[in-house]
């Protein structure tokens, strides 16, 4: 997402706080802030985080600790979302149109593609290079009941 793009992590992790904190007082919502909160709501885990400010804008989540990084999990619903609303990459509305068929969890599909996106991301990191759209969409067709 071009907005997500510029910040840095305490930037990114303010959003999220500050569409939870407007949500829970009933407040209007910009559209960005309305996705998030959508998120969010999917994940009653991650909530009691995001209202403590302190102990969430510098905190680090790491494997090695036995955490998941909840911003990390929910951006990347996020862009699971994006690429489906944009249909980028190329394909990937239809791969998920065909998904749906088979599985019925919505929510349980976009973490199946996560895993594939995540996974994409990381070789993308490794190699110095863009994803590569074309892998990351036989791993998407690849996706089992």
């Amino acid at each position: 997402m071009p907005f997500f793009h510029d910040q840095d992590r305490a930037g990114l992790r303010r959003l999220y706080l500050e569409a939870w904190r407007k949500a829970r007082e009933g407040r209007p919502l910009e559209p960005l802030e309305n996705q998030i909160v959508g998120v969010i709501e999917l994940h009653p885990e991650y909530q009691p985080l995001l209202v403590d400010h302190s102990a969430t804008l510098d905190r680090d989540f790491t494997p090695e600790q036995g955490q998941s990084n909840p911003f990390l999990h929910m951006g990347l619903h996020l862009a699971i979302r994006e690429q489906l609303a944009t249909d980028r990459p190329a394909g990937v509305r239809a791969v998920y149109q065909r998904l749906a068929g088979r599985i019925d969890d919505r929510h349980e599909l976009e973490h199946r593609m996560m895993d594939r996106l995540a996974e994409a991301l990381w070789h993308a990191q490794r190699s110095g290079m863009p994803p590569d759209e074309s892998a990351y969409l036989r791993s998407l067709r690849q996706i089992e009941r």
